[in-house]
């Protein structure tokens, strides 16, 4: 089974753009539903977007109008575009997959190992 790999992540200024890639198989694509999360230092792990078959997003109030998911099925490659970037944004930011449509809620299957987003000011 190819595993979901993250990538993308940096330090950057507050205000800067990033955008994260994921990379899996037609094996997570065929899933109904992914979506990215993030946690930071000493809290929960969070939602942040998430995506279904029919491109149907879902987004945490904290980023609606600055993230952007989406994915490209022949490519196997989902992605979250993330502009105005703030310190708060700062965390591991993990890709999930899964059959069922849990939306932001993190008890997807399929999880990649994360890539660093850290935010100065």
């Amino acid at each position: 089974q190819v595993p979901l790999v993250e990538s993308g992540g940096g330090s950057v200024q507050v205000g800067d753009a990033l955008r994260l890639s994921c990379a899996g198989s037609v094996y997570h694509f065929s899933r109904c539903c992914m979506g990215w999360f993030r946690q930071a230092p000493g809290k929960e792990r969070e939602g942040v977007a998430a995506i279904d078959s029919g491109g149907a997003t879902s987004y945490a109030d904290s980023v609606k109008g600055r993230f952007t998911i989406s994915k490209d099925n022949a490519n196997n490659t989902l992605y979250l575009q993330m502009n105005s970037l703030k310190p708060e944004d700062t965390a591991l930011y993990y890709c999930a997959a899964d059959w069922r449509r849990w939306y932001l809620i993190p008890s997807y299957v399929y999880w990649g190992q994360g890539t660093q987003v850290t935010v100065s000011s």
